[in-house]
């Protein structure tokens, strides 16, 4: 295993980053407008005082060679929307929320989702195992900018148990929470009855229940490990559809995390802001992947031999 995150952390994430960060910087050039093009119009003059304190006044691969030796000494650079903040800053006081909100949706998605299926595994060829597979269709079919509203409709407005927006009590965590994880509740549903299934037909099995062992013993000693495979598996491209749908929904449910200045830098074409953010959520989802690799080799030996 040494060998292998030393050839990750040490080659291919570095090159990952680059690729991210050359191919994001010029993008958000690309797009019309500047960070300084707004409903308020200035004279040229300040305009070009304030791409020269910027620096974007020099040429574009100068601009990327700056702003790139920036970034390996930590400097993502200030914010041009937010005068007097530094990107860092403003990420620093904004991720705490997104990452509370993706564990709170993680840990749903985990414990429904193992749990539903391993019952859909153990009732398999029942109703029990085609409704659940059919609540869990249902769940990937439905986009979180769809099911945040309806959520917000039925339990917010319709029969008042929780509320709709902010994020200062217990009870404004529950329905982003629901949003954001549901449709991993599907995915995780489905990848654990599969591998279930094929556990379960294993010889090791049959001679548990020879044994005499209760099917819930069978099911959580035996079973359950070789089935989570395919589950951790699914974690490092799960974290990252938590990161990117955590946008969509804290912007539904006026949640003050990360994803409201990234939203709004999009908007305002403040470059520093987005470029801070792609990097900062590209770090974690390649490092959440080599936590993901390293489970995997831990739960197969398979991988941990070879």
């Amino acid at each position: 295993m040494i060998p292998f995150l030393l050839r990750r952390v040490c080659i291919e994430m570095p090159l990952s980053l680059l690729v991210i960060f050359t191919v994001t910087f010029f993008l958000i050039r690309l797009a019309p407008g500047g960070p300084f093009s707004s409903e308020k119009s200035v004279s040229a003059q300040v305009r070009a005082e304030l791409e020269r304190h910027y620096g974007l006044d020099k040429p574009l691969q100068v601009q990327y060679v700056n702003y790139l030796a920036s970034v390996v000494r930590g400097d993502l650079g200030p914010s041009f929307k937010y005068p007097g903040s530094t990107v860092a800053d403003l990420i620093a006081g904004a991720f705490p929320v997104s990452l509370e909100l993706g564990c709170y949706a993680l840990l749903f998605a985990l414990l429904f989702g193992i749990t539903a299926g391993m019952l859909a595994a153990s009732k398999n060829g029942t109703w029990c195992d085609y409704l659940i597979m059919s609540i869990g269709m249902g769940g990937i079919c439905i986009p979180s900018f769809v099911l945040g509203p309806l959520l917000v409709l039925v339990f917010g407005l319709i029969l008042g148990w929780l509320p709709v927006a902010g994020w200062s009590g217990p009870l404004d965590r529950v329905l982003p929470s629901l949003t954001l994880g549901m449709v991993y509740v599907a995915y995780i549903a489905r990848l654990m009855r599969g591998g279930m299934l094929e556990i379960l037909v294993q010889d090791f099995i049959k001679t548990a229940r020879a044994k005499g062992l209760s099917e819930r013993m069978v099911l959580v000693r035996h079973a359950m490990r070789g089935s989570l495979l395919p589950v951790v598996s699914f974690l490092g491209p799960a974290a990252a559809g938590l990161v990117t749908g955590s946008f969509v929904v804290e912007t539904i449910f006026s949640i003050p995390g990360l994803g409201r200045f990234f939203v709004t830098a999009a908007f305002n074409r403040d470059y520093t802001m987005i470029m801070g953010t792609v990097i900062f959520y590209a770090v974690i989802i390649i490092t959440f992947n080599m936590v993901v690799d390293v489970l995997l080799a831990y739960l197969d030996p398979r991988l941990r031999n070879g």
